[in-house]
């Protein structure tokens, strides 16, 4: 599936891949859904992985409404940038050990539901003409939808299927 370049592609491809990624998971035993991955990296297990989504989506959805009510915003927070974001996924990480799996599938589940929202909200030009707001830089604000709905999903369904092959090897 490529990138989307539209309004139409990008909802769908976001509905397909998070639709995916959430059989998938429902998929699994409930042990497997609990199980602490097989593999390293900074995501443990499926919540950690799901709270990272539903933290992306927060951040879309704030830098969004933030610059709609002129308070212009950096879709990063401060003092996060495109060089040092790895800091700030850690810090959402330890921000949610003590959230559940379920918690974490509800909160990616409504957080899924406003960002579709937000998106339909717009119009083809609004999401997909270069710098169309000065807030989105150089870029789209379609782009940034991509990169924290379907691109970001399609992340966690590799994650989710590496750790389906490590979890039933090690059974």
């Amino acid at each position: 599936m490529g990138r989307a370049k539209d309004k139409v592609s990008l909802l769908e491809q976001s509905e397909s891949s998070f639709n995916t990624l959430f059989v998938l998971v429902e998929q699994l035993s409930t042990e497997l859904q609990q199980k602490t991955f097989n593999f390293e990296g900074r995501d443990r297990n499926i919540r950690d992985v799901f709270v990272h989504l539903y933290e992306w989506h927060q951040l879309l959805l704030t830098w969004i409404s933030n610059n709609q009510q002129g308070n212009q915003t950096s879709f990063l927070p401060k003092p996060y940038n495109w060089k040092t974001y790895t800091a700030m996924n850690v810090e959402f990480w330890k921000k949610h050990q003590a959230t559940s799996l379920d918690d974490a599938k509800i909160l990616l589940q409504q957080s899924h539901r406003d960002t579709i929202q937000i998106v339909k909200a717009f119009t083809e030009d609004e999401l997909f003409v270069k710098k169309y707001f000065n807030w989105t830089g150089s870029t789209s604000l379609g782009s940034y939808c991509v990169s924290s709905m379907s691109s970001h999903y399609e992340w966690a369904i590799k994650i989710v299927k590496s750790h389906v092959k490590s979890g039933s090897e090690s059974e």
